[in-house]
């Protein structure tokens, strides 16, 4: 099975949405996915990941189907902490606790990192056990069983099928982290996801698999389209 992650184009969030130029990265994606060829598509409950799935689904004849669970706004809820001037921001874009997430400390203390002291009152386990459930419940209903502690997955129907699923950055790097088994502080420090980008990751052969990312937040429809690649509209490589 091959799992296309896919992030929405750049965004208006409120009200929910895309720009015009996410509408442009949208529509630059339905020559990507005509390659891909997702057997299924689905999309959070967010209309800028349904507006960004709708012209690659359109242009394959695929239905949208919507997953809630991997809205953002929930997400937001259970990662988000708060700045010193009050504001409330993704946890992974708070320079305190960023530090915190890189220190041995919370390094050493592996799936159990959200009980670290420093982090003070959050939903971080919270927000990693609903992720997870849902997350291993929807991987089993496409044939593969978490086997956490073997890290992997166990293939009780090895298929070929090809899975897309539009939805966020910051519920996206909880989401690759429960798949992956890496622990959030990790992921989420060092990599990220770009607009409309894709992420590839391969379940291949029986028994028990090991997910493999493939790529990670790749953009190079952009790229064909002629358009500027600019992580975040700020780095342009």
């Amino acid at each position: 099975m091959l799992l296309f992650y896919v992030r929405h184009g750049d965004p208006v969030y409120i009200p929910d949405g895309l720009t015009e130029l996410g509408r442009q990265q949208a529509d630059a994606l339905v020559s990507r996915m005509a390659v891909c060829r997702p057997d299924k598509i689905f999309a959070s409950s967010s209309n800028r990941a349904i507006m960004t799935a709708q012209p690659s689904a359109k242009h394959l004849g695929k239905e949208i189907r919507i997953l809630d669970w991997c809205n953002e706004d929930y997400a937001g809820e259970e990662f988000g902490v708060f700045n010193e001037d009050g504001q409330r921001v993704w946890c992974f874009l708070n320079e305190k606790a960023r530090q915190l997430f890189v220190s041995p400390e919370v390094r050493a203390m592996d799936t159990r990192w959200y009980d670290h002291p420093g982090f003070g009152v959050n939903r971080f386990k919270q927000g990693v056990e609903r992720i997870q459930r849902e997350s291993d419940s929807f991987f089993a209903s496409l044939g593969y069983v978490h086997a956490k502690e073997q890290g992997g997955y166990i293939a009780q129907r090895p298929n070929d099928d090809r899975i897309a699923l539009f939805a966020h950055q910051g519920f996206g790097l909880a989401f690759l982290s429960c798949l992956l088994d890496i622990p959030y502080p990790q992921l989420c420090t060092h990599f990220d996801l770009g607009h409309s980008s894709v992420t590839a990751i391969e379940f291949s052969g029986e028994g028990l698999v090991i997910p493999k990312v493939l790529q990670l937040s790749n953009d190079s429809h952009i790229f064909t389209a002629g358009m500027e690649t600019a992580y975040q509209n700020r780095v342009v490589f």
